[in-house]
Order: structure tokens, then sequence, then C-alpha cells
């Protein structure tokens, strides 16, 4: 029984140490074959890594003297870059940001104190004061209160009860910093514009006749400029437009000489000449090139020259000169 037992161990541990030798002889099969593939991989792509790049035919080749031509360009480009200008714009952006600065230190409580006092020496001209008059009391206002600071002491002996670091601040900001100060407190005053009128024409000259288009008129027409006739409408103008004012008279004539009896006979034409239209008190839209064709025993003007200024008031889009130009037909 003992000597079974024995024999049995004894072929177990045979069994164990041939399984653990196929198993290292596995392993070392694969990591052979790994090592093999990579040394073929290897002799494959080493030879295209270390081959010799051709020349790119995209790559353009320069000549020495094109390379000293792009050297000597880059040398004149450099020397013509404006040094000066690029300091001197250097330095004013320090100055606006220094500036800048300065303006954000004034506290908003104390710009608030100056745009007070401001307000209450405008307020003192009333509202009846001129440009002029509210921009010499700002300056006034300015020079005072920049010579109080001035002669002011450490204690603060300025009329805005200010401390001494505020009246420090303020006067710099007076001093310096004027303008950037009224725009931060929102004031801003308009210049006063006055317009002069030169009149070099003599007395005694005539006016210049106003051109009018189209043919010359017909004596027989008695053109009016800046004229409007009263009438019984013949024509209606809105729907009767001529080229000019010779070819509205002359409708008005033509229209005469074919009236049948008891017809209205034209012995009055009114006509637009004005490109951008004329005036009237209707309701209607009086276009340029409009003719109208009147009759009147007794030809009486609405207007003439000029609108008068209580007509105006009462009419605000009428015009100062009268746009249409008419006439009465001699007999």
């Amino acid at each position: 029984m003992a000597r079974g037992i024995a024999r049995a161990v004894s072929f177990g541990g045979r069994s164990t140490a041939g399984w653990c030798s196929y198993r290292r002889v596995t392993v070392a099969v694969c990591l052979g074959n790994l090592v093999a593939a990579l040394l073929v991989l290897r002799s494959l792509t080493a030879p295209a890594s270390f081959a010799p790049t051709p020349p790119n035919p995209d790559v353009v080749q320069y000549t020495e003297e094109q390379i000293k031509r792009v050297e000597e360009s880059i040398r004149i480009r450099h020397e013509a870059e404006p040094v000066e200008l690029v300091r001197a714009v250097k330095r004013l952006q320090k100055v606006f940001t220094r500036e800048e600065k300065r303006r954000k230190e004034l506290p908003l409580e104390l710009k608030q104190k100056i745009s007070y006092d401001i307000v209450q020496r405008l307020q003192d001209l009333g509202d009846n004061g001129s440009l002029a008059q509210q921009r010499e009391a700002v300056e006034s206002w300015h020079a005072e209160k920049l010579k109080d600071l001035k002669s002011a002491s450490t204690q603060n002996q300025t009329n805005l009860d200010l401390s001494s670091e505020e009246t420090r601040m303020l006067k710099r900001a007076l001093e310096f910093n004027w303008h950037m100060l009224m725009e931060d407190i929102g004031l801003w005053i308009p210049e006063e514009v006055t317009h002069t009128l030169h009149d070099d024409k003599p007395e005694n000259e005539p006016e210049e006749e106003e051109i009018i288009a189209g043919p010359p008129l017909s004596p027989q027409c008695n053109a009016e400029l800046h004229t409007d006739y009263d009438g019984a409408a013949v024509r209606w103008g809105l729907t009767h437009h001529k080229e000019s004012a010779a070819d509205c008279c002359q409708a008005c004539l033509d229209q005469a000489k074919i009236a049948k009896p008891g017809e209205l006979k034209c012995n009055i034409w009114v006509y637009c000449p004005s490109e951008f239209g004329c005036y009237s008190p209707d309701k209607y839209e009086h276009k340029h090139q409009e003719c109208w064709l009147k009759q009147a025993n007794h030809p009486k003007l609405n207007f003439k020259d000029k609108y008068s200024e209580s007509y105006r008031d009462a009419h605000p889009t009428a015009p100062v000169v009268v746009p249409w130009m008419s006439g009465v037909i001699s007999a």
C-alpha cells in the first residue's frame, strides 16, 4: 500500500515538471515570433526612412542676387518706418492712459458737487441767458474755483467742503483735465454760430430775372411769376400737364378759340414750374407741370409774390414764396 502511494506521488511530480517545461517553451516561441515580426517590420520601413528626400519641384530656388534684393528691400522697409511717429504715438498713449487714471481717481461724490455748483451758477443767469453768457459763466466759475484751490491751505478753505486729498485731486483736474472733467459731469454748451448776410449788390441794381424753362412766352400770355389767379376751372390741372409755361398758355389760347357758344372760354392760365410741386391750401397734391385753365370776367389774384406771415401762421406748410406762375390772356 505504501509502495503504491509513493509511485503515485512520483508520477504526479513528473507530470508537473513536464507541464512547466511545455509552458516555458510556448512562451519562448511566442517571444521569438514577436521579435522576428519586429525585425521584419523594421527592415521594411528602414530603407524608406533613411532614403534621401528627392527635391520638391514646388519649392522655389532663389539665386544669390534675388536673395540680396530681398534683404535690401527688407532693409529699406525698416529704414522707411516712421520711428519718430511711432514713438510720439506711444508717448501720447502713455499720456492718455495717465490722464484716464486721473479721471478715474476723482470720486463720484466730488463730481456731483462740482456739477451742482456749476448748475447753480447757470441758474443764476435765468431762462433768457444766451449760450455765450452760459459759457462765460462756466469759465468764470472755473477760473474762480482754480484760484480758490491754489490759495487754499491744507485744512481746506474752499467753499465746497472738501478734504485736503479731494482739494488736491480737484485742483489737478481743473488745471490739466478741465475739458475731460466737463465731459465726465455731462456739461456741454454748444458753440453759438452767428450768420452774417453779406449783400454786396449795389442799391440801384435791378434784381436778376428768374429763368423759365421751355420756349419764351408770347406777350399775349402776360406771364407773371409767383402769382396765382382765381377763376372757374375750364380744365382741371391735376390731369392736365404741359411741358412748359408757354405750352400751358398756348393751351388756354387754343381752348378759347374752339370753345362753343355757352361754354367757358379760357382767359387765365396757371402753371406749376417747380420740380418739387406747388403749394395750395386745398387737399390735393399739386405736382410739377400742372396746367390749370380758368375763366373769370374780372380776374382776381389769390396770392402774389409771398404768402403773408399771418397766412403762414394759419397754414404751417405754406412756403414763403408763391411757387405758381400765371397770366391773364389779353383780348
